[in-house]
């Protein structure tokens, strides 16, 4: 075991809970920040109390005492070359979803760390919320026997959709469903997906924005052992908490089943001043004062831990490009109409939902 230098690229939302989760550990001997936002990276720099801090990222991959990067950039389409920069460097990298834009650079990276011996992890945090860690541990003890059923079904508010859409044309399946996929392929595990169909639905995004973003997408995925399972996600659910999260998780297994509300209904807030509101609901999670509700701060301890103590990742690269190679067979299909049988080196490059 040994401490850290530690830099994180991008410290808006989840890099703040990042770095903020961080400069509370005993593992991280000093934080180095790289951020566009003058005002964030001078406020958040005093919160963390940075050792050093900037606009320009390669900075803090050309600093020779940084052990580890981790990656909370926007927008996605910077996350390869920041990515492939940092593990060329030599540095341990965690990196938000997704992986990359495209397969090829997902390749790229997952090769880049094998060669050079280096962490590398992807920003799947849902296997760190303890209701879905759950679940994986009973499917894989074998509590409700072989599973057969398989459904989640997550929604966000739209003011988080727009958001998120408005930065890069990506689909619900590539930026919210992506952490249901990964759940689903985590626990039923060794089994692979060999076929997905997908189907997208308008609405209130496209009327509110003019542009053709989906406000839900459903992804049927077929397994090698012959299990279909459901995914469904979407991002058009009237304001509310901010970045309110609500999912529904059914396992039917041979012997049992599992059923899963994480729709943040156990806490409710009632004022005269804003009405009612479900605290702790964000998918990430939030401070509230010594202690921080969700998984993104467990996650982000996981990753110090891995690279000062030598452990191994909960979420490999490989993985991840398998819930990148599903939710693109996804997108080809929502726009074909047909399904798309995986693996996909085969099949011609998509256009993403709502891109032309």
């Amino acid at each position: 075991m040994k401490q850290i230098q530690l830099g994180i690229v991008g410290v808006g939302w989840c890099g703040g809970i990042r770095a903020e989760t961080a400069a509370k550990s005993p593992l991280v001997s000093s934080l180095h920040l790289a951020e566009t936002n003058p005002e964030r990276l001078l406020q958040l720099k005093q919160t963390v109390k940075a050792q050093t801090y900037t606009d320009d990222y390669k900075k803090l991959i050309d600093n020779p005492a940084i052990d580890a990067i981790v990656i909370s950039a926007t927008p996605e389409s910077t996350h390869y070359p920041m990515a492939r920069d940092a593990l060329k460097a030599g540095k341990h990298v965690f990196l938000e979803k997704p992986i990359a834009i495209e397969l090829a650079e997902a390749d790229e990276l997952i090769a880049l760390s094998r060669q050079n011996h280096l962490k590398f992890t992807i920003g799947y945090s849902q296997r760190f919320n303890p209701k879905y860690a759950y679940v994986k541990k009973a499917l894989h003890e074998g509590v409700i026997g072989r599973a057969v059923s398989v459904l989640v079904s997550r929604h966000i508010t739209r003011s988080l959709g727009k958001k998120i859409s408005g930065r890069i044309k990506l689909s619900p399946a590539a930026m919210e469903s992506t952490h249901d996929l990964d759940f689903v392929l985590w626990c039923l595990h060794p089994a692979k997906p060999v076929k997905v169909y997908s189907q997208v639905n308008y609405g209130a995004m496209r009327e509110s924005t003019g542009a053709d973003i989906p406000d839900t997408q459903w992804i049927t995925v077929t397994m090698d052992n012959g299990l279909s399972f459901v995914v469904g996600g979407g991002w058009s659910l009237p304001p509310g908490y901010p970045n309110f999260s609500s999912t529904w998780i059914e396992f039917v297994g041979t012997d049992g089943a599992l059923l899963v509300d994480d729709s943040h209904k156990d806490v409710i807030l009632n004022t005269m001043a804003k009405g009612m509101q479900l605290p702790m609901s964000t998918m990430p999670g939030e401070p509230v004062d010594h202690v921080f509700a969700g998984p993104m701060a467990q996650e982000t301890i996981h990753f110090i831990e891995s690279v000062a103590m030598d452990r191994e990742v909960l979420v490999t690269p490989e993985s991840a490009r398998t819930v990148m190679e599903v939710y693109m067979a996804a997108d080809l299909s929502a726009e074909t109409g047909m399904p798309v049988t995986l693996p996909m080196a085969a099949q011609p490059r998509l256009h993403r939902v709502g891109e032309r």
